[in-house]
């Protein structure tokens, strides 16, 4: 029996993914709407299939994705976003998901790729573009740092948040900078949402 964890921070979308499901033949079913959560029930829940939403209210969703499949290479992962699939499906193919998806796809074509990742681990799919062209230069880290500044917090916080070390911190943001062509973080932040990196 398949375990599948739904990670969104929409109460609708959470509940409207479990009872789709549900009607599909999943019945070990449990959401978490935070990174804090869905680490907990991972731990405590141990899924077979994640569904993860990108924007999480506490950070992004590739840091669970990367959490995920350093502990494990056989645990399907499906990113489902809003977020801009030409700067974003590479990306995700990089943090290790099994699958990107947008969440105007229907609930077929979800449990399509959940059930094929499951059975071929290692794959990667997404109809939504080609990986091979305009996928966003950053890294799924800087992306997480990115989210972060975003959302408001200092390199201290940022820090403490992706238990990364300061200069590394500092690091990331320079190539942020760098790769955005913004001179500080406000102007990288503008420029990101320009893109479509972050939603507004």
């Amino acid at each position: 029996m398949t375990k599948l964890l739904v990670i969104d921070d929409h109460d609708v979308v959470q509940q409207g993914l479990i009872t789709a499901l549900r009607s599909h033949g999943f019945e070990q079913l449990d959401s978490a709407g935070t990174l804090k959560q869905a680490r907990s029930k991972i731990a405590a829940f141990n899924p077979d299939a994640i569904i993860v939403d990108l924007n999480l209210p506490d950070g992004s969703g590739f840091e669970i994705v990367e959490w995920v499949r350093r502990l494990s290479s056989q645990t399907a992962i499906v990113v489902l976003s809003l977020n801009d699939p030409a700067g974003f499906a590479k990306l995700a193919r990089a943090s290790g998901a099994n699958a990107y998806l947008s969440k105007t796809q229907s609930i077929s074509e979800i449990v399509s790729a959940i059930n094929f990742a499951i059975s071929n681990p290692g794959s990667f799919t997404s109809q939504l573009v080609d990986l091979d062209k305009g996928a966003t230069e950053l890294t799924a880290r800087e992306f997480d740092v990115l989210y972060l500044i975003a959302s408001g917090l200092s390199n201290v916080q940022i820090s403490a948040t992706l238990f990364l070390s300061l200069s590394t911190v500092k690091t990331h943001i320079s190539a942020i900078l760098r790769k955005l062509d913004a001179s500080n973080r406000t102007g990288a932040v503008a420029k990101a949402r320009e893109k479509g990196l972050l939603l507004e």
